[in-house]
């Protein structure tokens, strides 16, 4: 059946009109998302950290990858969730730095391909402070897979510089003291006796007004403890070490020891436990530089 000529113009005409509606539609959306991506670079430039990451977060799913605005807004999208993620992680805020921690990695992932080296190398930073979290949280189980991920990278020579040979995975204030926990890659020998090793060591800090770093007070190595292995009862010994005049002053806990897998929880509350006693080393010992 063939369409009258009239019939045919009324078509051509709904359909122009649905054509110019839609582009008009489109290109007002497009102008919408400009000017929430224009007022999120604005928050971003004053320090609103929060309201620049909530414009971002909805734009994202919002554009192809294909849109010339998505590479800008999976960017600083990255940039205000890392910023709030570093934000709550140094207040000790474990939870939201934790979500912030997450919501990174995922957003670096899909970043990976579209930008350089340099913002590849923040996979790694935020696998680091997410284990910190998970850690402030006393849930170090579920660090694992994060640590695992930094294990691996060391492995095939991939880290970062600054995370290539140890990493911090624990923060805590006590009173007025900062304490920061390192990790170091390299596994227990199976030799005990001809070296000395160092696993975990925790940085003590006094504090300025403003909460930061002031002065390296002391620190506490979990220490391989030399003895056979096969016959160990225990695989290390917490010893504390104090920078004094060129002279390191060291000293052992027996009465905190802890095997391979070692126990971070109980590690922690030993840490404590000795500086709210102020428990002295039973051995003292010191090396000149």
């Amino acid at each position: 059946m063939q369409l009258s000529i009239f019939v045919k113009r009324l078509l051509m005409k709904h359909l122009l009109t649905f054509s110019l509606l839609f582009l008009t539609f489109i290109s007002n959306a497009q102008d919408d998302v400009y000017k929430k991506y224009k007022m999120a670079d604005l928050f971003l430039n004053e320090g609103k950290t929060e309201q620049a990451y909530n414009i971002y977060k909805e734009l994202e799913p919002q554009l192809t990858k294909t849109d010339t605005l998505y590479n800008y807004v999976l960017w600083y999208y990255t940039m205000a969730v890392t910023a709030l993620e570093s934000e709550n992680r140094m207040a000790e805020k474990w939870q939201p730095a934790l979500n912030y921690g997450l919501e990174a990695i995922a957003l670096i992932e899909k970043g990976k391909p579209l930008f350089n080296e340099n913002f590849t190398e923040r996979y790694y930073w935020m696998q680091k402070n997410v284990i910190v979290s998970y850690f402030g949280l006393s849930r170090p189980d579920d660090a694992k897979k994060h640590k695992n991920v930094l294990y691996a990278a060391y492995r095939e020579g991939k880290l970062p510089e600054g995370i290539e040979g140890y990493f911090n995975f624990s923060f805590f204030k006590w009173n007025d003291k900062n304490i920061w926990g390192y990790e170091w890659y390299p596994e227990l020998p199976e030799d005990r006796f001809n070296n000395s090793f160092t696993k975990v060591v925790y940085y003590v800090y006094s504090t300025n007004t403003d909460g930061s770093d002031k002065d390296q007070l002391y620190r506490f190595h979990v220490l391989m403890f030399h003895q056979d292995a096969k016959d160990a009862a225990f695989d290390y010994i917490l010893e504390r070490q104090i920078e004094k005049d060129n002279v390191t002053e060291s000293g052992s806990y027996y009465m905190y020891t802890y095997k391979k897998d070692i126990d971070y929880v109980k590690l922690k509350k030993d840490i404590i436990e000795i500086l709210e006693k102020n428990i002295q080393p039973d051995t003292r010992r010191t090396t000149s530089h």
